[in-house]
């Protein structure tokens, strides 16, 4: 008789590793490769199709019952909303019969948001605690063994494999997002690593095999997957190098990566990447340069280059054991906007995303004003940021933040400096990199409403506001019209001139509400030329139908 088994994804954030939905992280499909090798049945659902539906977990008999899940460096959500402590421990207690096991960055620690220290601790109601590598752990335990192991691609890459087909039971298939593994560890772990991260627990680098990355794709692909994201990885431009805590590029091996991912893939839709050292661009320039310009040639466009900077204070990087000072970050900046800001299709190709990280050790209200002047002095060079994270550290036991921070003590300065990014970098950022007319192609709709709310399939992609009530999962393309400080507003393209609401025509540029309201009496219009008569030059013109 085949036994049950019931994967619950409660969500997963690390430095190099994201699994909140959309997007699916490689534990999940690695533990459900497992099971299957065990000989279980697998069911996944996710914490939210739980708090929707409780019922939904005793909906048929369940013999094992494993929860991935943890937050290392949390943010904030949109596609899904990661479990709480609360909430593991009373799914935990639930299944009293079945046999139980947890894994994934909660084995370190769990805190309820930044600016709080991540206490480590045993997750009441589990029978076993996955330690390192959720699918070793599990493969080892059901061997009966212990609990525990580190990652090892000649396990997880079959294993990978095998539990592709999970995908299929995520909510918001075909449009997830997969999380690819190309690498574990940090360069610098034997310096410590910076202050604050957890990647330096998983030990020295190991590299993925790229015919491991592909056997996988290609068995994603066949499950129906086509958005992709290399991004389980702390800094792709050192895949597959070696030589100290800086490792040269080898733009030759990414360019075979990204060729193996399309072949394996050839229709894909999205081809993504998460994060890249600033420092490996800095002190490599012209192998950075290529390697950048291999990842330009293999993506899809609208890509995001994730930069670990946490502060543009030099005395706190060298407080913290930071991997590059601010002027090798603004080089490093510079040198993506010069290989990846060319446009295709109206959207920048790769552009480069900023962290920035407070209660770091060292910080000062001066640290503060170092942020901002850096900033400013982006914006005025001309260069385009897709994006500026500021959170609070959540330090973990074992890294140095963990006894040397400074959480609690700038929180007024914090928010500050917060609101300030807001409102005089972000929004005038936007209106450079999404101008009007800019088309965005399949946004999905995650939050119904006027206006509702959706993002494309991608890395850090920008939120859209819609000023119409759209069901959730509707797929549209949009023409940008309006910015806020962390979204823009559009509208479906091609613009409907003559049956658009008129709530949706005032968001036209320079319509506006009386304006629309004329506009409605006049409608029908035959032609443009009829319409500019009334509401003027639009800057979206060409994607009107009338």
């Amino acid at each position: 008789m085949t036994s049950n088994a019931l994967i619950i994804d409660g969500y997963v954030d690390e430095p190099a590793c994201l699994g909140v939905a959309p997007y699916i992280s490689p534990y999940i499909r690695e533990v459900a490769g497992v099971l299957a090798g065990h000989g279980y049945a697998a069911r996944y659902i996710t914490i939210d199709q739980i708090r929707a539906d409780p019922a939904l977990i005793s909906a048929s008999r369940t013999d094992l019952m494993v929860m991935i899940a943890g937050l290392t460096v949390p943010g904030t959500y949109i596609g899904g909303k990661p479990a709480t402590l609360t909430e593991i421990q009373q799914l935990g207690t639930l299944f009293r019969e079945p046999t139980t096991a947890v894994g994934g960055p909660i084995a370190f620690g769990y805190a309820s948001g930044g600016g709080r220290k991540a206490i480590k601790q045993a997750i009441a109601g589990f029978d076993v605690t996955l330690s390192g590598s959720p699918a070793v752990a599990l493969d080892a335990w059901l061997s009966g063994g212990e609990p525990a192991g580190a990652g090892d691609y000649s396990l997880t890459d079959p294993w990978s494999v095998a539990g592709a087909g999970v995908i299929g039971e995520h909510p918001a298939f075909p449009y997830v997002m997969c999380e690819l593994e190309t690498a574990t560890g940090c360069s610098r772990a034997t310096v410590g690593g910076c202050s604050f991260c957890t990647e330096p627990f998983y030990g020295l680098p190991r590299y993925r095999s790229i015919e491991g990355i592909a056997e996988e794709v290609a068995a994603l692909h066949a499950a129906g997957a086509r958005h992709f994201r290399l991004g389980r990885q702390p800094d792709l431009l050192a895949y597959q190098s070696s030589g100290g805590e800086f490792p040269i590029p080898r733009p030759e091996v990414l360019a075979e990566l990204f060729s193996a991912v399309r072949e394996n893939a050839p229709d894909l839709k999205t081809l993504h990447i998460d994060n890249i050292n600033p420092g490996t661009i800095a002190r490599h320039e012209d192998a950075a340069r290529e390697a950048l310009a291999a990842i330009v040639a293999g993506h899809t466009p609208g890509d995001t280059a994730a930069f670990g900077m946490e502060t543009a204070d030099p005395a706190v990087v060298a407080a913290n054991n930071l991997k590059a000072m601010p002027d090798d970050v603004f080089r490093a900046i510079e040198i993506v906007n010069d290989v990846g800001g060319k446009r295709t299709g109206g959207i920048p190709e790769l552009l480069p995303g900023l962290n920035f990280i407070v209660g770091l050790s060292g910080e000062t209200s001066a640290t503060f004003d170092a942020n901002e002047a850096f900033l400013r002095r982006v914006f005025d060079a001309g260069l385009m940021v897709r994006r500026v994270n500021i959170r609070q550290v959540m330090p973990f036991e074992g890294t140095a933040a963990y006894e040397e921070n400074t959480l609690g003590k700038h929180d007024a300065r914090f928010r500050s400096f917060k609101e300030w990014t807001r409102t005089q970098f972000d929004e005038p950022m936007l209106r450079r990199v999404f101008p009007v007319g800019t088309v965005l192609p399949e946004v999905v709709v995650e939050v119904s409403g006027r206006p509702s709310f959706g993002r494309q399939m991608g890395s850090y992609p920008i939120l859209v506001g819609t000023p119409l009530e759209l069901p959730v999962g509707t797929v549209l393309d949009a023409v940008v019209v309006d910015w806020g400080m962390r979204s823009v507003t559009a509208l479906p393209c091609p613009v409907e001139v003559n049956t658009l609401p008129v709530a949706a025509l005032r968001w036209i540029p320079g319509v506006g509400k009386k304006r629309a309201a004329t506009i409605a009496v006049r409608r029908p219009f035959r032609n443009y030329e009829e319409f500019r008569e009334v509401a003027g030059e639009t800057g979206i013109e060409g994607v009107m139908r009338f």
